[in-house]
């Protein structure tokens, strides 16, 4: 990759992070700790970029026209330059995520204005002075973000910029299909799968083997593995793995976003893909020792202990 400026597509999302230490009670209550925080994939990744030294970094998103400004705050003040579409029909996207005391999230969405950027949010111009663009996966289960992410691929090839995609949800790839999904990627540079997304994209059980079918149709494949670290996989090769940082997890929300932001600023600071692997490593293992799916911002408080409210 070439130095210059991120875009990113994707999501902004408001994120309800409950933590809970018993088994859930059904029909009564289980007592959490509950945080409201900013997120979505695409926002955290933009936000993980910038903390990790890429300098001009754009995300081009929709949200509710009610929470416009606080969202763009948000970004401001983590150096993202948002690039926020006003919805005025559909609220911004929610997430609640349960987290266990494994540190294991699970998620419930509501998209929200999400899934609604289209082609009308386009214009070529974006994609001034950008060396690289990443789709975060979540506008993809929509037509209108369908045709948007087709449009943003031909025009950064159009000007030889790169593209990679997080595939971002197996729950929502099963609707989609792979076949969908591989005819709207055609042309991808760099795909960044977790293993359970790749073993449903390849249909491959070993996630080694799954990273390198991906690397014949996407020719840069890194699956993340978790507290496993992540596979490297180049144009049929499996190339590499990187080992993940042992740490004290507290809630593993947007850990792979942070993998793929730290992995994006390194890469386009000039690293090799395994380079670049250890710096998502290194930022995913930060990520886990905090709640939500963002880095700290300057003045606030380092990594939370485990089960700190």
């Amino acid at each position: 990759m070439n130095k210059g400026a991120l875009l990113v597509i994707g999501d902004v999302a408001t994120d309800v992070v409950a933590r809970y230490s018993t088994p859930l009670a059904h029909g009564t209550d289980t007592a959490a700790r509950i945080r409201l925080l900013p997120g979505g994939a695409g926002a955290n990744v933009a936000c993980w970029a910038a903390q990790r030294g890429c300098h001009d970094v754009r995300l081009l998103a929709r949200v509710g026209r009610a929470d416009l400004r606080w969202h763009g705050d948000q970004l401001r003040a983590s150096e993202v330059r948002p690039l926020l579409v006003p919805d005025d029909t559909a609220a911004t996207a929610t997430v609640i995520a349960l987290v266990d005391s494994t540190a294991e999230r699970t998620f419930l969405t509501d998209s929200g204005a999400a899934p609604r950027l289209s082609p009308d949010d386009w214009t070529p111009s974006l994609l001034d002075g950008v060396a690289h663009l990443h789709l975060s996966g979540y506008p993809l289960f929509a037509a209108s973000g369908r045709r948007l992410a087709r449009l943003a691929l031909t025009a950064a090839h159009a000007r030889g910029t790169t593209v990679s995609v997080d595939p971002a949800s197996t729950g929502f790839l099963q609707v989609l299909g792979v076949n969908t999904l591989f005819s709207i990627l055609d042309g991808v540079d760099v795909l960044v799968p977790n293993a359970h997304e790749a073993r449903l994209l390849t249909g491959r059980s070993d996630p080694g083997d799954a990273a390198v079918a991906l690397s014949r149709r996407f020719p840069l494949t890194v699956v993340t593995l978790g507290a496993q670290g992540v596979l490297v996989a180049e144009s049929g090769s499996l190339t590499g793995s990187v080992p993940a940082p042992s740490v004290d997890a507290v809630d593993s929300t947007g850990a792979g976003d942070a993998f793929t932001g730290a992995f994006l600023a390194a890469r386009l600071a000039g690293a090799d893909p395994l380079t670049a692997s250890t710096a998502g490593c290194t930022a995913g293992a930060l990520a886990v020792t905090r709640v939500g799916g963002r880095p700290a911002l300057p003045g606030q408080p380092g990594p939370m202990p485990p089960h700190a409210g």
